[in-house]
Formats: structure tokens, C-alpha cells, sequence
């Protein structure tokens, strides 16, 4: 086994510093970027075509949580895998190869022409996506000084996070001016484009492990086993009842096999996953916190959407500009949160974030069927705010306190962490509106004055207007057609209003357990 790296990370060039092409830490930001803003954007921009897809496609609610959900699960499912991957056998080779097969799978999607077909390549996509994210940071940590990581992962959660907040806008252009499998057809020359440039820049990074160590299959296979299981329970949990037994039993099972995935690492020599990882505080904090933002980010921007476009009845391009402000909040947050976790530790930056999004979902709790843009922006502008500070803040409290030889792995495991996250947060804030779209639905065709036996019938419809459509059919009287689309309406910001309550506790509370956490455990030299 190779003894050239210490302890303390070393700087990654020869002595005397010289500034070649491969292994130029600015050349190598400027390539994972492209690789980063592609999966970044595309976890987002779908939001925006979802509408369509289901338009074009007669795709339902439910398939269309699949159209996010199967991307998310893939992520989620293997990037503890990709990181382990680029750690042992190379980060530019992984990288490379999740850059080519996510660009494949993405032009694939957009040919499809059946929203299963759609599913099941965004589930490809994923997976090739797991394969490229982990390494970018693994690259980053193996190149940059440790004086000029935090820059780096600044600028970092920087990319992820303005690409993430500018899918709903890219989206919108190409919905509305091009079609919907344009929003996939974009990535073919981003990533032509990053392989080309990657591939002339990018070092062969590696991790300590020797190519003589066992690999962990059995931990990948219990890892992914779990994962899928727990997301898949939270997923069908509104279709197959909450407290059904087919939803706990499956739930539990996913987290006995994660358990048994646990004590399964404690036990191998070469871990997929090194337990010993847990034992800083920072580094589990930031992880649980990472989970917390992408469930909010997602969630949130997914009803959004719908809202927009189907209530306020915006089209694609209108609703993307409206959320703008989401945008040029986190171009500005991120380095921000850089450089005030470098001055004063990720124990301001990280609650401070998740308290701006807690005050952005109370804020969305003011909106309503006919509500001015000034009071929809706010709410966008402190969710950016909080999004990019609390993504400088956790990559600099998982990665940061990661060795170097893990750098793949705790890259892996913060991509995981959101990923997660994100499906959870699709899945769950969506099921909790479409929970009360039916609980509440009928009450409000009655108080909008919609006779009974035309409100029984229209109650079948929840699944439309839990997407914020309302059931408005040519059998249905054109003097009903208003007090309807009100009454659908109204519904749909019943659930959305339950929504937020939930992100907002949520965001609470991560903020007060990672101020006590980090507080107590971030060293006095952090300030």
C-alpha cells in the first residue's frame, strides 16, 4: 500500500508549484462544474416539464412523482457506490463514465415516447449521475490545498445550487418554446462539452486503498437494498394508506436492512462505507442537516410549479421568472455562506440557513388564489438564501472533516444525504397535499356553491387537483366552471398550507439541533 500521503493533506502538486493543465485545481473546479450543474439542474428542471409530461404523456400524479422519484432513488441508491469507486480505481475515470452515461440516458429520455419509457431512463440517468457527483468533490478535495478547499466547496455548492434554482427557468424556456423533451436534449451538448474538456484537464485521482483490498460487495447490495425499500415505503404511502400494513412492513424492512448494513461495515476490513466516518459530530450533523435542505428545496419547488402554472395559470416561461429571485438569492448565498463558515464555523451558517427556510415556507402559508407578486417573492428569495448558506455550511462539515483518503466516500455520502432528501421531500409533501386535497375538497365545492350530487361526482378528480388542476370538463355547465376552478384551487392550497407547516418544523428543528451539535463540538480555532 502507497505511503506518499500523511496524515495532514498534502498540496496535491509537485514542488515547485507549476500550473499545468492536468491537475490545475481551477481547471479542475471549471470541469466537475459541468458535470455538477447537468445533475444539479436536471433535479429541478423537471419540475417544470412535469406538467406537460403528464399533458403529452396522460401521464397521472403518481406517474409522475415516478418521473422525479426513479431519478432520485438511482442517486440515492448508488452514490455511496460511485464515490467508493472513484476513491479505489480513479475519480476521473468514474467521472467520466457517469458523465457519458448520464448524457446517453438523458437524450434517451427525451426519445422515449411513453412516460414508463421516461421512468425507466431517468432511473439510468440516476445512476450514471451517482457515478460523476461524489467524484467532483473527491477531485476537489484531491487537488486544492487544504487553506483553499472551503473556496472551492463555495463555489461548489454554488454551481449546485443557482443550477438548481435555475431549472424552473431553463425549464420554463424550453417547455413553452421548444417542447418538453428539449429540457433532456439540452444536456447532449453540455456533456459533449464537459467530456471533452474534462478528460484534458482532470487528474487520475485515487484514495489510499490498494487494488489487492476486497471489494464490499455485500455492503452495496445491502446500502442500495435499503435505501430503496425505505424511499419506495414513503412513496406509496399515500396509495397504499399510511398505517397500511404493506406501508409499515415495507418501511421496517428497509430499516432493518440498513441496520444490518450498518453492523455489516463495523465488521469488514475495507468498508463501502467507514463507520469511523460518524464519529465527528460535525460530519453526521451536516449530513442529516444536507437531507433536511434538499427535502425542502424539492419539495417545495415541485408545488410550486404547480401552483404557478396550473392555479395561477402562469405559463412555463411566466412562472420561471417569478421564481428568479430563488436564483440571484443563492448566487449570492453560497459564496456568502463560504466565507462566513470560514470566518466563524459551519455553527452560525448552518441554522442560520435552516431558519431562513423556515421563514420562507411560513411565509408561503400568506399565499393564496389571487396573492400579488410581492407577496410570492419573499419566501423565494429567503429559501435561496437558506439553500446555498446551508450547502457551503454541510459540504464543509462532511467533506471538511473527512480524511483524505475518504474524500470520495464522504462526497458520496453527502450526495446520498441530499438525494435522499430530495425524494423524501417530493414524495412526502406531495402525499400530505394530496391527503388533504381529499379531506377537503368536497367542503369546498360545497362553499363555493357547487350543488351536491355535481360535487359527488367531481370528488373522483382529487388526483387532478391535487396537481392543482381543476376538474373542469365540456359535461360540466359553464356557470360552474368558475365556483369549480375556485374550489380546486382553494383545495390545493389547503394541502400546500399543511406542507409548509411540516417543511417549517422541520427546518426549526434542524436548526436548533445543529447550533447545539456544532457548537459543542466545532473547534474555538473556527473563529
Amino acid at each position: 500500500m502507497s505511503t506518499r500521503t500523511p496524515e495532514a493533506p498534502p498540496e496535491p502538486a509537485p514542488a515547485p508549484p507549476s500550473p499545468t493543465r492536468r491537475g490545475n485545481p481551477w481547471l479542475t473546479l471549471i470541469a466537475v462544474a459541468f458535470g455538477l450543474f447537468m445533475v444539479a439542474l436536471d433535479g429541478s428542471v423537471v419540475s417544470m416539464a412535469n406538467p406537460e409530461i403528464g399533458r403529452a404523456l396522460n401521464a397521472g400524479t403518481a406517474d409522475l412523482q415516478w418521473v422525479t422519484n426513479s431519478y432520485l432513488l438511482a442517486l440515492a441508491a448508488a452514490l455511496i457506490l460511485g464515490g467508493k469507486l472513484g476513491d479505489r480505481f480513479g475519480r476521473r475515470t468514474y467521472y467520466l463514465i457517469g458523465v457519458a452515461g448520464f448524457t446517453l440516458a438523458s437524450v434517451a429520455i427525451g426519445l422515449a415516447g411513453s412516460i414508463e419509457g421516461v421512468i425507466a431512463f431517468r432511473a439510468v440517468q440516476g445512476f450514471f449521475g451517482a457515478l460523476l457527483m461524489p467524484n467532483t468533490l473527491g477531485l476537489l478535495r484531491a487537488v486544492f490545498p487544504p487553506k483553499k478547499f472551503g473556496m472551492a466547496v463555495g463555489i461548489w455548492a454554488m454551481v449546485s445550487s443557482v443550477s438548481t434554482a435555475l431549472g424552473p427557468i431553463v425549464g420554463g424556456l424550453l417547455v413553452e418554446h421548444v417542447n418538453w423533451e428539449s429540457v433532456f436534449f439540452i444536456n447532449a451538448p453540455v456533456g459533449v462539452l464537459a467530456l471533452a474538456f474534462s478528460a484534458w484537464v482532470l487528474p487520475q485521482a485515487k484514495g489510499e486503498e490498494g487494488r489487492g483490498t476486497r471489494f464490499d460487495i455485500p455492503g452495496v447490495v445491502l446500502l442500495a437494498l435499503g435505501l430503496l425499500l425505505v424511499v419506495f415505503a414513503v412513496v406509496k404511502g399515500e396509495t397504499w394508506g399510511w398505517a397500511s400494513p404493506a406501508t409499515v412492513l415495507t418501511l421496517l424492512a428497509g430499516l432493518a436492512v440498513l441496520v444490518a448494513f450498518g453492523l455489516h461495515e463495523n465488521r469488514v476490513a475495507h468498508p463501502l462505507l467507514p463507520m469511523r466516518l460518524f464519529r465527528n459530530p460535525a460530519l453526521t450533523v451536516g449530513t442529516v442537516i444536507t437531507a433536511v435542505n434538499f427535502f425542502v428545496l424539492l419539495g417545495v419547488i415541485f408545488f410550486v410549479m404547480l401552483y404557478l402554472q396550473n392555479v395561477r395559470g402562469y405559463s412555463p416561461v411566466e412562472s420561471g421568472v417569478r421564481t428568479l429571485p430563488l436564483s440571484l438569492a443563492s448566487v449570492v448565498a453560497a459564496p456568502l455562506g463560504a466565507a462566513l463558515t470560514g470566518r466563524f464555523g459551519a455553527r452560525l451558517t448552518m441554522p442560520l440557513g435552516m431558519l431562513l427556510q423556515a421563514g420562507a415556507s411560513l411565509g408561503i402559508l400568506g399565499w393564496g388564489l389571487d396573492t400579488a407578486y410581492a407577496v410570492l417573492w419573499p419566501p423565494f428569495v429567503a429559501l435561496g438564501l437558506g439553500i446555498g448558506m446551508v450547502m457551503a455550511a454541510s459540504s464543509d462539515a462532511i467533506v471538511g472533516n473527512a480524511p483524505v483518503r475518504d474524500a470520495g466516500v464522504a462526497g458520496g455520502l453527502q450526495s446520498t444525504a441530499l438525494q435522499v432528501g430530495g425524494a423524501l421531500g417530493t414524495s412526502v409533501l406531495i402525499s400530505l397535499i394530496s391527503s388533504r386535497v381529499s379531506s377537503t375538497f368536497g367542503a369546498e365545492l360545497a362553499t363555493a356553491g357547487v350543488p351536491a350530487p355535481v360535487a359527488d361526482g367531481l370528488t373522483e378528480a382529487k388526483d387532478a387537483v391535487a396537481m392543482g388542476v381543476a376538474p373542469v370538463g365540456p359535461r360540466l355547465p359553464d356557470a360552474l366552471h368558475g365556483p369549480v376552478t375556485e374550489a380546486a384551487g382553494q383545495a390545493f392550497l389547503n394541502g400546500v398550507h399543511t406542507a409548509v407547516w411540516v417543511t417549517a418544523c422541520l427546518c426549526v428543528a434542524g436548526a436548533v439541533a445543529s447550533g447545539w451539535v456544532l457548537r459543542r463540538h466545532t473547534p474555538a480555532s473556527a473563529n
